[in-house]
């Protein structure tokens, strides 16, 4: 698990290879992702957008941009934690994503971005 805090925002993520989703003979390998947003402010917060950078080991490179996460726009309350699992396909047995949530605090109505730590997608068996 890998874990990073910015603006008072701690973003933890947890990967998993799907082997049942994945075909290695064909180039295709499918992970999983759990992200965890913990609001460690004194006001609440709303996850407004998500861009994400995702990055095979052949050098190739995409980007997602959108709205919220898994088709919502989470609310936290200070001390509240929000969960989520999505995936994302590579055409290679290592990759890493990273990216970014702008956020918008719900008192003030400022926006500020937070930063998703980068973490490793990596095929079981090449760790051995």
């Amino acid at each position: 698990m890998v874990k990073k805090v910015t603006e008072g925002i701690t973003i933890s993520v947890e990967t998993f290879y799907q082997p049942d989703y994945s075909n290695p003979i064909g180039g295709e390998f499918m992970f999983a992702y759990r992200i965890t947003i913990e609001n460690n402010n004194t006001f609440p917060i709303k996850l407004l957008r998500r861009h994400w950078y995702i990055i095979d080991s052949n050098g190739t490179h995409r980007e997602v941009e959108g709205e919220g996460v898994v088709g919502v726009q989470p609310l936290l309350a200070p001390g509240e934690t929000y969960q989520y699992v999505s995936g994302s396909n590579l055409r290679t047995e290592i990759g890493k994503m990273y990216g970014t949530y702008q956020m918008e605090n719900q008192l003030d109505k400022k926006l500020f971005e937070v930063r998703i730590p980068e973490f490793q997608m990596i095929v079981p068996f090449k760790l051995n």
